[in-house]
């Protein structure tokens, strides 16, 4: 009897010391966040946009809750924005409701990251906003009794003016008011407990800044902000890059990069039907995708790399014409932006092409990770709200599109 007890206590202690073995760590603070820590978080990493910023009821937001939780999200990416209508930022329910689930979720589960955007659109609804105090404390400048200006945001050559529509341009970062707008929206999102900012196409807002001497300065006051004002007095910063960083006489201002996949269509001989696979595929050196390509640096938080970690997303742009039909020379595949194109794939096609895209990445690139769609817009034509949900459908989320438990297996495997 006794040896049967010390075989069972063993074994006990072998199954716990397994257990906490395969824990990961996701501790990070005023110091930086190390190379381990980091790519821990890219590969618990979704695409939920906005979804701090719900619109679909509370009944959709406890299935996106619960949805979280299950497939155990550690880094929730693109989770407030605004993309031009920034009268939003007017409502308290905003920011007070964005806040609320941040709570929420970091009563479940106090290491997730949650990332905001600084986004290439303005409109000219920024002169709807006043500028706080501290907006221009921060800046080292004398508080001014005034609203934002969209016009000062502008290029002064007119670049990139009213390129999304009339009155919708890219902000152009070698001005202090897009620094100072920039900055309000960082420190803003970082007040109601967001740890990471996604900075958007920085070739297109650093449009007149080609040393990064612009950028480099309102990185500089954001973390600063952070060394007082973040949850862990430290902000994970990240941008499309697609020159393969945002390197500064080797030091990286990014503390991991991003971009899109870069999907390539696979032609097939046969024509196209409706509810057919659509085949594609990843491949090196399609077009101008970041596999192989990101830069090596010194990082933020002092450590050095060959090549910079990095996510790669499954990204929403639009579509070209003629729709569904395979050019591998096209950002679009089969003539949809890739999250578009990856909805209207058949559920299992879905399924099997995730866990393709997670293999291939490690395999080909181990800088790189995948993050996985979570909700995200899309443009084709569906039933679904012109919106992707990988939740399970139920009559909580009606228009899912059932790859939560995909991903949930995925990460498990992993």
């Amino acid at each position: 009897m006794e040896r049967f007890r010390i075989t069972v206590l063993c074994l006990f202690l072998f199954v716990a010391w397994m257990a906490k073995a395969e824990e990961k760590d996701y501790d990070f603070g005023a110091q930086g966040i190390q190379r381990e820590v980091l790519e821990n978080y890219l590969d618990r990493s979704m695409t939920l946009s906005n979804v701090l910023v719900p619109r679909e009821g509370e009944i959709q937001l406890a299935d996106d809750i619960r949805m979280i939780k299950h497939t155990g999200v550690k880094f929730v990416g693109r989770a407030i924005m605004v993309w031009e209508h920034e009268k939003a930022l007017l409502e308290p329910m905003f920011w007070s409701k964005a806040k609320d689930i941040i709570e929420e979720l970091h009563a479940y589960d106090s290491d997730i990251v949650f990332q905001g955007c600084l986004f290439e659109a303005i409109s000219e609804d920024v002169n709807l906003i006043e500028i706080p105090e501290w907006v221009f404390e921060g800046y080292g400048r004398t508080p001014e009794k005034r609203h934002f200006n969209y016009q000062a945001m502008l290029n002064q050559e007119g670049k990139y003016v009213d390129h999304w529509h009339k009155g919708g341009s890219v902000p152009d970062i070698s001005r202090e008011e897009t620094q100072l707008w920039f900055y309000y929206l960082a420190c803003s999102y970082m007040n109601i407990g967001c740890e990471a900012f996604h900075l958007g196409q920085i070739e297109l807002i650093g449009m007149n800044d080609p040393e990064r001497e612009h950028w480099s300065r309102l990185i500089q006051h954001i973390r600063a902000y952070a060394q007082e004002h973040a949850r862990r007095n430290w902000v994970i910063l990240d941008a499309h890059t697609p020159k393969g960083g945002m390197v500064v006489n080797g030091k990286s201002l990014l503390d991991f990069n991003s971009f899109p996949m870069r999907i390539c269509a696979v032609p097939t001989s046969d024509a196209w039907q409706e509810g057919e696979v659509q085949p594609a595929e990843l491949r090196m050196n399609h077009l101008d995708a970041l596999f192989g390509r990101s830069e090596g640096c010194e990082t933020p938080s002092g450590w050095s790399c060959e090549s910079l970690p990095y996510l790669v997303e499954i990204d929403n742009y639009g579509k070209e014409e003629p729709v569904n039909v395979a050019d591998t020379a096209s950002y679009f595949p089969w003539g949809w932006d890739e999250i578009s194109w990856f909805a209207k794939q058949p559920e299992s096609y879905r399924n099997q092409w995730l866990a393709y895209a997670w293999k291939w990445v490690k395999k080909n690139d181990p800088n790189g990770h995948v993050e996985m769609p979570g909700i995200r817009g899309i443009c084709c034509p569906n039933q679904t709200k012109n919106i992707y949900r990988a939740n399970m459908r139920s009559e909580e989320s009606p228009f899912g599109y059932n790859q939560e438990e995909t991903i949930r297996r995925i990460w498990s495997a992993e």
